[in-house]
């Protein structure tokens, strides 16, 4: 028998050093080239594991561990599906950079703005709803209005800042992208979650007991998020038109306009491979809310069934 408990991450969560070594390794982009008969084995070998509680045959601590983080990084945590490629947590980093680039690269005319904010929205609630908490379905004609909510208040924020920064240094015109993507990230998450904020999401004891849906949870859960995913784009996209201000200025791209292209590309990947995991290591995946702060329904579920505990867990999502 193995005493490896792969219910709980391998780094200690309770600190910000374990979180991000986590993530490190759940948001790996190369997670995302795994085959489907890669993830399927390693679905196979941590449920076998999970059964028996012995180590497969050839493999090792370090092995197994390796096949729980290229799991988690497939499979939903709460539904146990396999994720669209596109939406996991390891495609941010490639799809982010190319997605960022053309923001910081592309706007100075309307379409423009118009096609990457479009584009950034749609990669944005498909990944806020590939990372959503709970099990609840969502239907059909709930996520499409979440969804055009969320593309055209993010639109709405990046034209109307684009008309206010006309007259303005250069500098701030490459800095709208950024300003709508934060505040589109307060619209879009909240949108595509929205089932969440209606229906609430599970909670549990700490020993894993299901107590029943917070809305309390859910808005906790999405305000975390929602911060998080709003430090994650803030290297990539104020670093990058700062950098490439300056460079621009010093007259770096006079002979080699278009290097500016490739330049920015770099300074964004390099941005956005390391502020993922760190800003998801913001908050544990698996947050805490005190059982004084559920409705008061739980609370009564709580002390009548499970009178010592005084938080509950909750998958805040991603």
């Amino acid at each position: 028998m193995s005493n490896i408990d792969l219910d709980k991450p391998r780094y200690d969560q309770s600190t910000y050093t374990g979180r991000a070594k986590h993530f490190l390794r759940l948001t790996n982009p190369l997670n995302v080239f795994a085959s489907d008969k890669d993830l399927d084995e390693a679905k196979k070998i941590v449920n076998e594991y999970r059964r028996s509680r012995r180590m497969p045959s050839g493999y090792d601590a370090d092995k197994l561990w390796e096949k729980k983080y290229l799991y988690d990084s497939a499979f939903h945590p709460d539904t146990g599906e396999k994720m669209f490629v596109l939406g996991r947590m390891s495609a941010q980093a490639p799809m982010n950079t190319l997605i960022t680039g053309g923001m910081i690269t592309f706007y100075k005319t309307t379409p423009a703005t118009v096609f990457w904010q479009w584009l950034n929205q749609t990669f944005n609630a498909l990944v806020n709803y590939t990372n959503r908490s709970g099990d609840a379905p969502i239907s059909t004609t709930q996520l499409l209005a979440s969804y055009c909510a969320a593309c055209g208040g993010a639109l709405s924020t990046a034209l109307f800042l684009n008309s206010k920064v006309k007259n303005m240094p250069p500098i701030f015109a490459r800095l709208v992208p950024f300003a709508a993507v934060c505040g589109a990230n307060f619209i879009n998450i909240p949108m595509m979650r929205s089932n969440e904020l209606m229906g609430g999401t599970p909670v549990f004891t700490p020993a894993g007991d299901r107590i029943g849906e917070s809305k309390r949870a859910a808005q906790l859960g999405i305000m975390l998020v929602c911060i998080s995913r709003t430090c994650m784009a803030l290297p990539g996209m104020t670093l990058t038109p700062i950098l490439t201000n300056m460079a621009t200025k010093r007259g770096l791209f006079n002979k080699y306009p278009l290097a500016v292209m490739p330049f920015q590309l770099v300074l964004v990947g390099m941005c956005v491979t390391f502020a993922t995991p760190m800003c998801c290591a913001f908050f544990n995946q698996q947050a805490t809310i005190s059982v004084s702060k559920l409705e008061p329904h739980l609370q009564e579920i709580v002390m009548k069934k499970h009178p010592d505990v005084t938080e509950v867990v909750f998958n805040k999502g991603l």
